[in-house]
Parts: structure tokens; C-alpha cells; sequence
């Protein structure tokens, strides 16, 4: 579930590889993004949430789940930058983030980019918006969570939720 390091929109002239979107496993995330949301599998049984998304709960064992919203906010909690390029459609630099989401859980945890040699450290806040790349073969939506600096929280010095 992770998104092409550029946060720049798709053109003809710019080509980006493109999530499966109806995989079995990520179909409702991709689904959620594609109305500009961040959903994350929860047990209705035991409340939690279940990430990486499984069939069942990993504590319940529960198979009552579904896709339910969480923050577009977080802060960074480890980085990286990829300096060797591994694919053409990847340009380097780019700075792979995993990001804490404000409020939940530990483990809770996604993975993004943003482009060039970002000015980030574990706390950075983050926010999430999204790139629509289009529609795939099939004519289902391709949207992107992407990540960018919170430069307004990061500038009033917290790391609480915008």
C-alpha cells in the first residue's frame, strides 16, 4: 500500500505505476482513498484495528471486519532516503516515511514518501492528501494517499491534531 515517491500529479508525460486496486487485501483501502479518506480494517467484535489487513482479527480472531476512518494526520516515526534508483518511474532522491497516525494505536502505521531529500526527523507532522492518477483498465478509481509536511504544525511547534 504504498504510494510512487513523487507527489506531483500524473501526465502523459510523467508515467506512474499504479496500485492494484482491487486486490483482495487493500481493495477497501484504495476504495476509501478514492473518497479522499484513510480507512483502516477494524474488528467490530473486539474494536481493534487490524494492520497490516488480514482476513480476521489477530487478537479476537474475529472475521467481523470492515474499513473505518482514521486520521489524515501523523507524525513521522522513522525515515529514510533512497538514493539508488531501483526502477525508472522512481526517480532518486526520494524520502520513504513511515508515519504514526495521530491517535491510534501502535502498529498503526503507514508508508509514504516525499520527493528530494526531505527536511524531516522522527516527529515531523505530516498530513495526508491525495493523487488522482485516473482509472485503471477496468475503470476503477486510482487514488494515492500521499504525505506532505503539516508546515503549520510544524511551525507552531506541536504535534497534536490541525
Amino acid at each position: 500500500m504504498s504510494a510512487a515517491p513523487a507527489a506531483t500529479a500524473a501526465t502523459p508525460d510523467t508515467p506512474r505505476l499504479r496500485p492494484l486496486v482491487t486486490e483482495r487485501g487493500s481493495a477497501g483501502f484504495f476504495s476509501a482513498a478514492a473518497r479522499r479518506r484513510i480507512e483502516i480494517l477494524t474488528c467490530e467484535d473486539c474494536g481493534r484495528r487490524i494492520h497490516l489487513p488480514r482476513p480476521r482479527c489477530v487478537h479476537c480472531g474475529s472475521t467481523n471486519v470492515s474499513w473505518t476512518p482514521a486520521p489524515h494526520t501523523g507524525t513521522v516515526y522513522s525515515h529514510t532516503v533512497v538514493e539508488h534508483q531501483v526502477h525508472p518511474l522512481f526517480p532518486v532522491p526520494y524520502t520513504v516515511i513511515v508515519v504514526d497516525l495521530d491517535g491510534e494505536e501502535d502498529g498503526v502505521r503507514l508508508i509514504g514518501n516525499l520527493p528530494g531529500r526531505a527536511e524531516v526527523t522522527a516527529g515531523t507532522p505530516v498530513r495526508c492528501t491525495f493523487e488522482d492518477l485516473g482509472e485503471d483498465a477496468a475503470g476503477n478509481p486510482v487514488v494515492l494517499p500521499v504525505w506532505e509536511i503539516d508546515t503549520e504544525r510544524a511551525s507552531s511547534g506541536t504535534e497534536e491534531d490541525a
